[in-house]
């Protein structure tokens, strides 16, 4: 069941993502907007006309029956189902000036169809379900928009939210790993929860052996040492598909670090190249460089089940595993800026040591924010999964996907808590992921 929601929180929680995006897409020439046709990032023009088709679907058109704004042109351009992703360059898209005219109409329908916009005036539990999915939805794709800027190198975006974040990108290393007791552990999130999504249903009782986890996630120096041990070209080190991934691209560096002499490195963030930065966390590799640094350092990753337990368990008064657990990390409020690095408020990764308010109940730093985590597993359904009204979002990547958890610097505050689940094919490298290593004891 999903919190009701006041129609003056959802209307501004809309016009916040839609502010996000137009900060994203502005300054870009026309030749940007589309980009090259390459497999990790669809055209601009393309995906900001999609976000507004979602909302118009799932709301006007599926909850009212209305027709689209657009016509038949609608399901023809922008359906990501329908609409293989190669051809999307290749469609009649509107122009940038019909684009944001459609965009704004249907938002003026959105706001239009909630009635009065009160703090004192609640939605039904429909619309704040599908309302708060729209929006997030949007805050997904602004975290694409991100990562197709920094894989085209366009220039860092000018964000109203950005801060001045130099104190966090001086806070250094956090080595070490906490040990945390097995026991039995309510995994995914419950029914009461005041929003999730369909991929977290629902809370169910599993058992997790005794494990030890990272403090932090493997930082950049840490990563270079597997470089310099040339553990890109020992096959040890890698599975057999993640070998024939690594032969076929011919890489022996994580994605954006550029050679600057002899063991020494440079990276670049947007269109920067930068000193590479000691202390933040590795960030742009595959779950198959994660899985092979790993190994190389007598590691392996973390389950979901145990990133889970090492985010969101408590210690019970004997020091067992207690049976419940904390919403976020840090307990009980949603994310602040001293809690973990969301909202792209840096414009980049902060150094792993950083913002201890954060730490989990076992001392494990940052599992939510700066960079997102890859687990051990395959994306799979917990016992309970139902598709919600977007049946797509989930049930079509079971079995071919890996696990991510906690978030990036790019990823929306709002949107994200404890049980939230990302997935991802294993040889993706550009969505702003690392990793942090586990062992058993």
């Amino acid at each position: 069941m999903t919190a009701q929601v006041n129609t003056a929180q959802l209307t501004a929680m809309m016009q916040d993502a839609r502010q996000r995006t137009m900060e994203l897409v502005d300054g870009l020439s026309a030749d940007q907007l589309m980009g090259p046709k390459i497999r990790t990032v669809n055209p601009l023009r393309w995906e900001i006309g999609h976000v507004a088709y979602w909302y118009e679907y799932f709301i006007s058109r599926s909850l009212d029956g209305e027709k689209s704004l657009l016509g038949a042109r609608a399901d023809e351009l922008y359906d990501s189902i329908a609409v293989v992703h190669d051809t999307r360059w290749d469609l009649p898209l509107l122009s940038l000036e019909e684009t944001l005219d459609y965009m704004q109409g249907v938002m003026d329908r959105l706001v239009d169809r909630l009635g009065t916009i009160s703090h004192d005036t609640l939605a039904s539990e429909v619309d704040s379900f599908i309302y708060q999915f729209g929006v997030f939805h949007e805050d997904m794709h602004t975290e694409a928009f991100l990562w197709a800027r920094q894989t085209l190198a366009y220039p860092t975006p000018k964000l109203v939210m950005a801060e001045d974040v130099a104190a966090e990108r001086a806070a250094g290393p956090w080595p070490g790993y906490v040990e945390i007791p097995g026991g039995k552990f309510r995994m995914g999130a419950e029914k009461d929860a005041p929003f999730l999504f369909d991929n977290e249903k629902y809370a169910h009782d599993v058992t997790v052996a005794p494990f030890a986890i990272a403090r932090a996630p493997v930082t950049n120096a840490e990563f270079a040492e597997f470089v310099a041990a040339d553990g890109y070209a020992n096959d040890a080190y890698w599975c057999d598909v993640g070998k024939a991934w690594r032969n076929m691209r011919g890489i022996d560096h994580p994605g954006y670090w550029v050679k600057n002499g002899r063991g020494r490195w440079r990276m670049r963030r947007f269109e920067h190249d930068i000193v590479l930065p000691e202390n933040e966390p590795v960030i742009h590799v595959s779950w198959y460089e994660a899985s092979a640094y790993c190994r190389w350092a007598g590691e392996r990753l973390p389950t979901e089940l145990e990133w889970e337990v090492a985010a969101l368990g408590t210690l019970a008064a004997d020091g067992s595993l207690a049976a419940t657990k904390r919403p976020y990390p840090w307990g009980h409020t949603p994310p602040t800026p001293n809690c973990a690095n969301l909202d792209a408020r840096a414009l980049g990764s902060i150094d792993v040591g950083a913002l201890p308010d954060g730490d989990s109940a076992f001392g494990c730093r940052q599992m939510l924010g700066n960079v997102w985590e890859w687990t051990a597993d395959t994306f799979q359904p917990f016992p309970d999964f139902a598709p919600d009204s977007y049946q797509e979002y989930s049930k079509d990547l079971f079995g071919n996907t890996k696990v991510l958890r906690g978030g990036a610097w790019t990823t929306r505050g709002r949107m994200m808590h404890g049980t939230y689940r990302n997935y991802f094919r294993p040889d993706r490298w550009n969505v702003f992921s690392g990793f942090r290593t586990c062992r058993a004891v």
